[in-house]
């Protein structure tokens, strides 16, 4: 009875000893390497290696080099993806994919240029060398442009943290050199001719100041050419366009102003108003302060008067009318009289601002000429006499 039980046993361990460990399986490795659309590596990308009959994956990440590397995987048809990084695999987007895979017991290689994968899927769409060549043209013309618009937007950045810092010099060398990487942004010649406005104000020589001026002039206006041909040329209307556009000869006649070229500034700041009527009322403002300096009474006040029929609301409008009335006044014995509309003028300034910047004056001006003052409140005051 105990043989027959041991003889039981050893058959027993024979039988176990004939079964293959359950954790033993064939498998093989799996390198690879990843190139974008540009032939540059994929680095920190995300290559899986999904087997098609058991549903085993397996989830590998490319190096700098956008290289990858795995042992240990069991053989079988896969399905390989490729996706950009993490992120993507998450939300399951890949770039690229092969189905079908089949992984040996021996080193087993899927490389991913996915520039090679476009060309492969443009012959395979019909397309003629020639349309080949062309779409990489394309691509490459595409990737020079953002790579030029990213170094553009930088100098701009630079620019402009060099204008607050109250240096338009680095800002005029910063933007000169954008503008020798690309002419044909109206923005950058804007800024540029921003920062020679701004130099020009700091010179001491009359001389360097005129220059820099006429530079700014010149620079407003090659803004101005780019921006209307763009805006001709556009297929879809930025309704900011008139804005922009405005803007730059409201500037450019500032810089002219500040030159002494009076005509051109009004002529500057009346385009401006024609082609942005909704700002038209500042414009008109502009043209008139300029033409004040200048000792042009009358001139003035017709401009005031455009800017208030723009804005019936702009007090300062009113004001610097009065001014430029009251400029024309005479003395008829010992009393002053001023043209009609001198007191209205300030009256309505009042009415308008009853504390603003101007009041006090405005109430002595009317008072120089024996008008009542009359504020916002509806109130009337005697005028002081002198």
């Amino acid at each position: 009875m105990k043989k027959h039980f041991a003889g039981f046993v050893f058959v027993l361990l024979m039988l176990g000893l004939c079964v293959p460990p359950a954790f033993s399986q064939a498998s093989g490795t799996v390198k690879g390497e990843c190139k974008d659309t540009e032939g540059n590596p994929i680095a920190d990308g995300i290559v899986v290696f999904a087997n098609q009959d058991t549903g085993q994956k397996y989830t590998l990440k490319t190096n700098k080099k956008g290289e990858y590397f795995s042992l240990g995987v069991a053989t079988g048809n896969y399905k390989v993806s490729l996706y950009k990084n993490a992120d993507d695999l998450k939300a399951d987007k890949d770039l690229f994919h092969v189905n079908g895979f089949h992984v040996q017991l021996d080193e087993n290689v899927v490389d991913f240029d996915l520039k090679k994968e476009g060309l492969k899927t443009a012959q395979g769409q019909g397309l003629t060398p020639e349309q080949i060549k062309q779409m990489q043209e394309a691509q490459e013309k595409q990737k020079k442009e953002v790579n030029t618009i990213k170094t553009l937007n930088e100098k701009i950045v630079a620019a402009n943290t060099a204008m607050k810092a109250g240096d338009p010099d680095t800002a005029v060398t910063t933007l000169t050199e954008a503008t020798q990487m690309d002419a044909t942004r109206d923005v950058i010649w804007a800024q540029l001719a921003d920062a020679y406005r701004g130099s020009a104000l700091k010179q001491t020589d009359p001389a360097e100041k005129s220059k820099r001026l006429q530079q700014a002039v010149a620079d407003y206006q090659k803004a101005i050419e780019i921006k209307q041909k763009n805006m001709e040329t556009a297929t879809k209307k930025d309704p900011d366009d008139n804005k922009r556009l405005a803007a730059y000869y409201n500037n450019m006649g500032e810089a002219d102003g500040k030159a002494g070229k009076i005509d051109d500034a009004v002529k500057a700041y009346n385009q401006a108003a024609q082609i942005n009527p909704e700002g038209a009322a500042g414009y008109y403002y502009n043209a008139g302060a300029v033409l004040t300096n200048a000792g042009k009474s009358d001139e003035a006040i017709a401009a005031f008067d455009k800017s208030i029929a723009a804005d019936p609301n702009k007090a300062d409008s009113y004001y610097q009318k009065g001014v430029n009335l009251i400029g024309k006044a005479t003395l008829q014995g010992d009393k002053m009289v001023a043209p009609p509309g001198t007191a209205e003028a300030f009256q309505k300034y009042l009415e308008l601002a009853p504390t603003g910047p101007n009041a006090d004056v405005a109430k002595q001006m009317l008072a120089s000429i024996g008008a009542p003052v009359e504020t916002g409140f509806g109130k009337k005051k005697a005028a002081a006499k002198k």
